[in-house]
């Protein structure tokens, strides 16, 4: 059984909306898109490139991507495993497109993606996508989120955990500190919440 991998951007208040650039989304007049560009340095670009050269299958929304199907084939140089890996994407309007090899799924995705987790290969990485992250946590799918979380607020956004989300327990399997204060954490699931008192 593969494991999913949530990869995400993530603001102090949970904001994951267009981190990339001002045009990447700009639903419900986001006006910060790009927001993790003057954050760079070599430790976040280091760890970032290490995720991206693990073996792994794409499982993205809609959304994404249509950011991404115009863009990797242009640039293989940076990522050329984005462009060889299966990608399956989560959609009722789309069913072909020529960035290959991609997988269309459609009706009740939550159990098909189910019975992908349960197939032989390579782990399933989920980047962006705040819709179908929703239904992945609200279906217990998510065996473990990658972060970088940056040191700013943005206020208002597409967040990452939203009313829905099933408790769960998560443990840290790798954490860092960049120069530029942005901390990138490793999670992966652990069990059910625990409670106590003090």
């Amino acid at each position: 059984m593969r494991k999913l991998n949530v990869l995400e951007f993530l603001s102090l208040d949970g904001v994951i909306q267009s981190p990339g650039g001002p045009e990447e989304d700009t639903t419900g007049a986001f006006a910060y898109g790009g927001w993790i560009v003057p954050h760079s340095d070599h430790i976040l670009s280091a760890a970032i490139r290490k995720q991206m050269d693990m073996p792994f299958e794409l499982l993205i929304g809609r959304k994404t991507f249509d950011i991404w199907a115009p863009y990797w084939p242009q640039h293989n140089d940076i990522w050329p495993a984005v462009n060889a890996t299966t990608k399956y994407v989560a959609s009722n309007s789309i069913t072909s497109h020529e960035w290959q090899p991609t997988v269309f799924l459609s009706g009740n995705v939550a159990e098909t993606i189910a019975k992908l987790k349960k197939q032989e290969g390579p782990d399933l990485h989920v980047y962006g996508s705040g819709n179908l992250v929703q239904t992945l946590l609200n279906h217990d799918l998510v065996d473990a989120f990658w972060l970088k979380i940056y040191p700013i607020t943005l206020g208002g956004g597409k967040r990452l955990f939203a009313e829905g989300t099933i408790p769960a327990a998560f443990r840290a399997t790798e954490s860092t500190v960049t120069s530029k204060g942005v901390i990138i954490a490793n999670y992966e699931r652990a069990g059910t919440v625990l409670t106590g008192s003090m």
